[in-house]
């Protein structure tokens, strides 16, 4: 098994932008949902990561939604009727060492109550899907299957979660073992199961009639896939698309601070991102003073 954080996150060697003999980079022959979202989100870290190669490493949270995604991928293949909670276990345990074996895993350093508490919360999401769902009711066509396609001139590649079948037509479903969004941020969050859909019905011919994120434990958030839904996804992703080869022409990747920089692998590479962690921590500690004094 080849281990991934997300599974439109790992690296393509025609996704990483090349550079010449300067150092200048050219653009990307292929984008994912994950790259695109990460160049939106700041530029720099985009550059850093997909130009520069420099290591990004999963932490823990990160490393529980790589096993549970891994489990239930395990799961869906089986046939409808062996996929009970007992067979998730047994799943489980079989797959665990693998894990357990692994760089990422090792590099966590956890001692034993925290190795306990990583595989328990791994389980509580691999449960969670029965919080959502009947395993054994889902019609399932394909699991972690690889699409590539042209979106609206842009080349498109990315990981599919799970392709089904419900009685009116193709589901795309997606995985997620984080916060679900509240009603204000779904709509972004489903771009990428749009983008999804879009490659799928380019691949196939089919177009799916519906897009959901599964938030394991927790909700369902889906949307109907229709022409405008579509264009919609394609059009902002073909936007971000255009913006990265700008960058790369020009070597110029614009910096965003904000809360990312937080949890941000390349904070100590980046100034605006370092003067913005230290401005929120300066913020917090003025908050908790005035909090002081107000108790006192």
């Amino acid at each position: 098994m080849q281990l991934f954080v997300d599974s439109s996150d790992t690296y393509d060697p025609n996704e990483v932008g090349a550079t010449d003999e300067n150092g200048s980079p050219s653009a990307p022959r292929q984008l994912s949902p994950s790259s695109a979202a990460t160049f939106d989100q700041c530029p720099r870290r985009w550059r850093f990561r997909y130009v520069e190669r420099l290591p990004d490493p999963p932490g823990r949270e990160a490393l529980v939604g790589t096993f549970a995604h891994r489990v239930l991928e395990l799961l869906m293949q089986q046939h409808p009727g062996r996929r009970s909670k007992d067979d998730a276990r047994r799943l489980a345990r079989q797959a665990w060492p693998e894990m357990a074996e692994s760089y990422e895993y090792l590099e966590l350093g956890l001692d034993e109550d925290a190795a306990f508490d990583f595989r328990w919360a791994a389980w509580t999401a691999v449960e969670g899907l029965w919080d959502l769902e009947e395993p054994s009711d889902v019609e399932v066509i394909s699991t972690e299957q690889h699409v590539s396609a042209t979106l609206d001139g842009v080349p498109f590649r990315g990981v599919v979660d799970r392709v089904e079948s419900d009685s009116d037509g193709l589901v795309i479903s997606d995985y997620k073992s984080g916060r679900a969004p509240s009603l204000r941020y779904a709509a972004s969050r489903l771009q990428q199961v749009l983008l999804y859909a879009a490659a799928i019905a380019e691949e196939v011919g089919e177009q799916p009639v519906r897009a959901q994120l599964l938030y394991l434990g927790q909700k369902v958030v889906s949307t109907e896939v229709d022409s405008g839904e579509l264009d919609g996804a394609v059009g902002q992703f073909k936007v971000t698309w255009e913006a990265i080869g700008e960058s790369c022409s020009n070597d110029d990747f614009e910096v965003r601070p904000g809360p990312l920089c937080c949890y941000c692998a390349y904070s100590q590479r980046c100034p605006e991102g370092q003067a913005e962690i230290s401005r929120r921590e300066e913020l917090r500690a003025a908050e908790e003073q005035s909090l002081l004094q107000m108790a006192g």
